[in-house]
């Protein structure tokens, strides 16, 4: 529990989603901050001289066409991939190409990729607990034993991502917007101040989008929340302020009406996006 409570964050609501004596000094800054920022494979330029800030507890979209650097992007923040040049920050502390990928989510970093993840076999509950455990390795974890703080925290998130009624059923079973819930419920055990979320409604019904923007929505203000989406409906209904990304760099930010009526927007993406839903 001790690394646990070494990112605990007082000065906010929901303790149980976020960290209370956060590492992460914002007093100054943003919470996360890229700054010219290269990265290039076999001479392609992946991303190209990209400069973004998020605000502490702020939820922003971004999107972009197939190959505009969003993945890549989100491999840097989170230590896969080690830029060619440029500076990336966590608060105004923490030197994110420093640290390796262990070390940046023990910040506080948490990452949701397209395709989820959990371990089919258990039920929600003990995917829950097993996310809470501190100690990744096979013995401590296998032998951690349930705490009441531990029970009433994956109590809470239960219900943040609404799966109380199937907290004992195996995760096998839920359908796949559910699966994505789960996944993000394992990482707010957590107690992330970054969430990093990749396509979250990708396959989903309409019901379950609709679910899963009350969710991203209900969390902004009590983490910082980037979600790299391609359904347009979607990040309107939950977009403050959206970012597009083309050929690695920013090409425009702003409302989701101000990014939409962009014409270097429509040019490179959004026609695009129009054309195929009328096919």
């Amino acid at each position: 529990m001790s690394i646990l409570r070494s990112l605990a964050h007082r000065d906010r609501v929901f303790d149980f989603l976020v960290p209370a004596a956060s590492p992460v000094d914002v007093r100054h800054g943003p919470i996360l901050y890229l700054e010219d920022v290269t990265v290039s494979f076999d001479g392609f330029k992946a991303i190209n001289n990209l400069n973004l800030t998020i605000d502490d507890g702020e939820l922003r979209c971004i999107i972009g066409p197939n190959g505009a650097g969003k993945t890549t992007m989100m491999d840097i923040i989170t230590g896969k991939t080690r830029p060619d040049t440029g500076s990336v920050w966590f608060g105004s502390r923490h030197d994110l190409l420093s640290m390796n990928e262990p070390e940046i989510a023990s910040l506080g970093i948490g990452r949701k990729f397209q395709k989820p993840t959990v371990f089919e076999a258990l039920t929600v509950f003990e995917n829950l607990e097993l996310a809470m455990a501190a100690d990744k390795r096979i013995l401590p974890t296998l032998t951690a034993r349930m705490t009441g703080e531990i029970r009433d925290r994956i109590e809470e998130v239960l219900v943040a991502i609404g799966l109380t009624e199937m907290r004992g059923r195996p995760a096998g079973i839920l359908s796949h917007g559910q699966k994505q819930w789960l996944e993000i419920g394992m990482l707010l055990m957590q107690r992330p101040r970054l969430l990093l979320v990749d396509e979250p409604v990708a396959g989903m019904t309409e019901q379950e989008m609709e679910r899963t923007a009350e969710l991203l929505t209900g969390l902004a203000g009590k983490q910082s929340v980037v979600v790299v989406e391609h359904d347009m409906g979607f990040v309107r209904s939950i977009a403050r302020k959206v970012t597009v990304l083309h050929q690695g760099s920013v090409l425009a930010e702003g409302s989701m009406d101000q990014v939409a009526s962009d014409p270097r927007v429509v040019e490179v993406y959004l026609g695009a996006e129009a054309e195929e839903e009328t096919v």
